[in-house]
């Protein structure tokens, strides 16, 4: 197959594919690591993409999270 056929293939049932790599991706998560520990990996890379996001659309977002969690000054 070419690469023009994969693209057109894959973008056109692109939610499928992904939805069945990340399913994929789980089962061997909880086949290897068991279930809470791969709960715990799945939370972590969650929390992690939320601030990272975060992040990447405000630059002070992290001094202003820090602010509301600790007394304003203290990681100054």
């Amino acid at each position: 197959m070419d690469k023009e056929k994969i693209l057109s293939f894959y973008d056109s049932h692109r939610g499928g594919i992904n939805g069945a790599a990340i399913g994929l991706a789980i089962a061997v998560a909880i086949l290897i690591l068991g279930f809470f520990r791969a709960l715990f990996v799945a939370l972590c890379v969650g929390i992690g993409y939320h601030i990272g996001k975060k992040l990447y659309e405000d630059k002070n977002y992290l001094k202003n999270l820090l602010d509301r969690i600790l007394p304003p000054g203290t990681y100054r």
